[in-house]
């Protein structure tokens, strides 16, 4: 996410031309999205930036909040970005990595976050990654509370079929 605007079409009155306020700048915030697909939940982190070091820290909140250890653990199904193939990669007790095929966005269900969290977003032109950053906090809160409408979203008929 960032200060370079999200365009997307929109519906106006036949012989209106559309409008959307745009200032192409290059200045990004990084948004990690976990989801359960059997159920919905979801779990936000804002980020300034991404690498190995901040994704470690990532895992190890994760891993509190969801009580992860020997007696609780959760496969977590990611790509293979720089960060998250790292051999300085720290997997917290509980917590099993399956790396998803190159270039195969289709088979993440986080993937299917976006769109929803670029909602509030898409078409708008933000002076500071600050203000930005406010917009993708309040719509993480509220996407938080629509357990039922993710879980649509983004449970594939085949996650039963791995045992998730």
């Amino acid at each position: 996410m960032g200060l370079k605007p999200v365009l997307r079409r929109i519906y106006v009155p036949e012989g209106e031309n559309p409008i959307a306020s745009v200032n192409w700048r290059f200045k990004w915030l990084w948004l990690y999205a976990f989801v359960h697909p059997l159920t919905g939940e979801t779990y936000w982190w804002i980020l300034p930036y991404v690498n190995t070091e901040i994704f470690n820290r990532v895992l190890a909140d994760f891993a509190r909040e969801f009580k992860l250890g020997a007696q609780k653990h959760i496969l977590l199904a990611i790509d293979q970005a720089g960060w998250h193939t790292s051999k300085d990669l720290e997997i917290p007790q509980g917590l099993h990595l399956i790396y998803l095929p190159s270039h195969s966005p289709e088979l993440q269900p986080a993937e299917r976050l976006w769109t929803l969290v670029d909602e509030p977003i898409a078409n708008r032109s933000f002076e500071k990654l600050d203000d930005l950053e406010e917009v993708l906090f309040r719509r993480c809160q509220s996407l938080l509370k629509q357990q039922d409408f993710i879980q649509g979203l983004t449970s594939f008929h085949w996650w039963t079929q791995i045992g998730v």
